[in-house]
């Protein structure tokens, strides 16, 4: 291990200029224009792995995205077999008016490199890239045999991926699953997921009369979409931060007395936060804190809204429809696609008669919770604390990673959510960044993580 670590010391110049390249690429899933973009990133990680020394490198089709494949098999059969996954798409840069810097061409100030996917998921993606070059470079072997499956979908609900793996069972075989695309609890707090909340989108269409219309010849006797849609949002949720829906919380799975004493240890500052965010006053779920209420309680929210006119100046219309997306953050033994159906038969049941209204289901995953007494997790421990100096603590992760269940289902592996990102990084947000100390950990961690993982035997 001296010379991998000695290694990865004297690269880190070499890294970041890496990593500027892979953030180079406008890898946005969602937006069909950039279709060409996912392939080309595709494409540049399936060369990438290749020139590290990885095999059986591959960039598979879907419906949609590709997904990119290679490993390291020569460990022998008794070391074990990991699979790392992570993905190289990302969001949507906008508003883009708000980044302080082009999102695709990477600026680094201070310790923190600015870039669309800097953080999820690239940034981390790289890490487990450089972790095993600098096994191959200096011992011209992997400690354990390595799969990697990155893929281009994640950030639109994964919708092709289920159907790789069922198609992959044998390709994907493993021992254990390592996932990095969560977060450490603070900026010197390693930390291992081991829960995340899963997901239900829905998208709301309220239509009112069969055309626009002039607000003065028609206002007052027809209902307004827009005026229809706040009075069904605002009915969602009331003012003590409660979700309304009924049978909403039935399922909810909740907190253990030795998962609450775990969260209230980590003394998280409530006043730091507020003003992190600059907001004068916290808001959710009344008798939860703040740690429970953004990792372990149900959410709803909703993230967008749309109809009639939003240019500049004034057009008087009374639109004819109105639209809006809801989220909702779900919490162990919650299923998403009971959550539609709740939703949905709620949301028409308040809706006023006076519009008609339909809801669509546009994705979902489910909430994942893994055991945290494991060989694999004890392995993932010995890494952080080396790594960071300091013992990690165990974290829930209030975002949503559909795929780790579909794993845990179709390949029978457990799972460890190794994360090098920080909470308060713009993930989704204009200034998305990455802290370049914590991706220069995240390196070292990673190779230590496979040094460990090979003598978990022994």
């Amino acid at each position: 291990m001296e010379k991998v670590l000695r290694f990865i010391e004297s690269n880190r110049q070499r890294y970041i200029e890496e990593l500027k390249k892979f953030l180079s690429f406008p890898s946005i899933s969602t937006n069909p224009e950039n279709k060409k973009d996912v392939e080309e990133c595709a494409e540049y990680i399936k060369e990438h792995l290749e020139s590290i020394g990885m095999e059986n490198t591959r960039v598979y089709p879907t419906k949609g995205h590709p997904v990119v494949y290679a490993d390291w098999l020569h460990a022998g059969s008794d070391k074990p077999t990991v699979l790392i996954y992570g993905h190289y798409d990302v969001q949507p840069v906008d508003p883009v008016e708000l980044w302080t810097t082009p999102p695709f061409e990477a600026d680094i100030r201070g310790n923190n490199i600015y870039a669309r996917g800097a953080a999820d998921d690239k940034g981390q993606v790289l890490i487990h890239l450089k972790a095993i070059e600098a096994h191959l470079v200096n011992n011209k072997k992997l400690p354990v045999n390595i799969k990697l499956i990155i893929e281009g979908e994640e950030e639109i609900g994964s919708e092709n991926l289920d159907e790789f793996i069922k198609s992959n069972i044998e390709l994907l075989k493993s021992d254990v699953i390592v996932i990095s695309d969560t977060a450490m609890y603070d900026k010197e707090m390693p930390a291992i997921g081991y829960a995340l909340r899963g997901l239900c989108y829905m998208q709301i269409e309220v239509t009112g009369p069969n055309r626009d219309l002039h607000s003065g010849s028609y206002g007052g006797s027809v209902d307004n979409p827009i005026n229809a849609l706040a009075h069904i949002i605002c009915k969602l949720k009331d003012d003590k931060g409660k979700i309304l829906i009924d049978g909403f919380y039935d399922d909810v799975l909740p907190l253990s007395e030795k998962e609450k004493k775990s969260f209230y240890d980590l003394k998280f500052d409530d006043e730091k936060y507020k003003i992190n965010l600059v907001v004068d006053e916290l808001f959710g779920e009344e008798g939860y804190s703040t740690l429970e209420r953004i990792w372990a309680r149900p959410t709803l929210d909703c993230n967008g809204i749309w109809g009639g006119f939003s240019g500049e100046g004034a057009k008087t219309v009374l639109p004819s429809k109105a639209y809006a997306k809801v989220s909702m953050r779900l919490v162990p033994n919650q299923d998403p696609d009971k959550a539609a159906v709740l939703f949905e038969k709620y949301v028409k049941k308040i809706a006023p008669k006076s519009v008609k209204v339909k809801i669509y289901n546009l994705h979902g995953g489910k909430p994942a919770m893994t055991p945290i007494e494991s060989k694999w997790i004890d392995a993932a421990y010995v890494a952080l604390k080396q790594a960071f100096g300091k013992d990690p603590v165990f974290i829930r992760e209030g975002g949503s990673i559909p795929i780790v269940v579909t794993f845990q289902e179709l390949l029978n592996a457990p799972t460890v959510l190794l994360g090098f990102g920080l909470p308060d990084e713009n993930a989704h947000s204009p200034d998305e960044h990455l802290d370049l100390n914590n991706f220069q950990r995240g390196i070292v961690t990673s190779s230590i993580f496979y040094h460990e993982l090979a003598n978990l035997n022994n």
